[in-house]
């Protein structure tokens, strides 16, 4: 592909683009900020903007008809939010929520249609891209169903990690039982057995990692086969940036 876009750009499907490719994107693009809670794009309406996101964690979110939630899908600078754009869809039945605000860059939804119709190197991005994310929404399907509330919480917190790229981070119990598709009382309990065990520290709407090795260990499969899947199809075309480790801590 040739040289790659900076290692300054965070996002990594950005950061995959030849130099060349990325700089002619750039005045489509807008950095924004993301706001806790945002909603990105809502059940059944027209999605307005594509975002790449550079530091926010943003959840893609089933909503059932009584207006219970359970989260299917996570991105983070890893990914896009709107790729149903990319798959001819201006509309979806899903929510796509901001889970840990931040920044991230906006592209009007016909701008992105145009650029991914070129068959270039965003459209082959975009298709591996689809691959990871239809993956994660699958496994997560699967997780829901087989695996235990404390199973399924570790395998949250080890995602938001990795895409936060931080220790601290802000965590409602409200909103992580949305996410869960559980009752508020359930998360605290769930959380109050990991402090006890002291794998995380949780105060005041943010969490703390203590111990990411026991995060893992007390994870269900999941974490592990959606992170190499993403490794391979995504992670695998981008040099690392400074300091960072792909296949650890660092990445995802």
């Amino acid at each position: 592909m040739g040289e790659k876009a900076d290692t300054d750009v965070e996002n990594r499907i950005l950061a995959a683009l030849p130099k060349e490719e990325y700089e002619r994107l750039l005045p489509k693009l807008k950095k924004v900020g993301m706001e806790f809670h945002q909603p990105l794009f809502e059940p059944n309406q027209r999605i307005e903007y594509v975002y790449f996101p550079n530091t926010a964690v943003v959840s893609l979110l089933n909503v059932m008809e009584n207006g219970e939630t359970a989260e299917v899908g996570t991105v983070g600078y890893e990914g896009i939010v709107g790729l149903p754009v990319f798959l001819d869809t201006d509309s979806v039945s899903s929510l796509a929520i901001t889970q840990v605000e931040g920044e991230g860059m906006r592209m009007k939804t016909e701008d992105f249609r145009e650029e991914a119709n070129r068959h270039g190197p965003l459209h082959r991005l975009l298709q591996r891209y689809t691959q990871a994310l239809l993956m994660q929404v699958s496994q997560t399907a699967a997780c829901n169903r087989f695996h235990s509330v404390e199973e399924r919480f570790c395998r949250w917190i080890l995602m938001t990690h990795d895409r936060v790229r931080q220790d601290t981070f802000p965590m409602t119990q409200e909103f992580a039982s949305q996410i869960l598709g559980v009752r508020r009382p359930t998360v605290s309990v769930v959380a109050g057995m990991l402090q006890k065990a002291e794998l995380i520290r949780y105060s005041r709407g943010r969490m703390t990692i203590l111990d990411r090795q026991g995060l893992e260990e007390g994870s269900c499969e999941c974490y592990q086969l959606v992170r190499n899947e993403f490794d391979r199809l995504i992670l695998g075309n981008v040099k690392a940036k400074p300091g960072e480790d792909q296949t650890g801590q660092g990445g995802l």
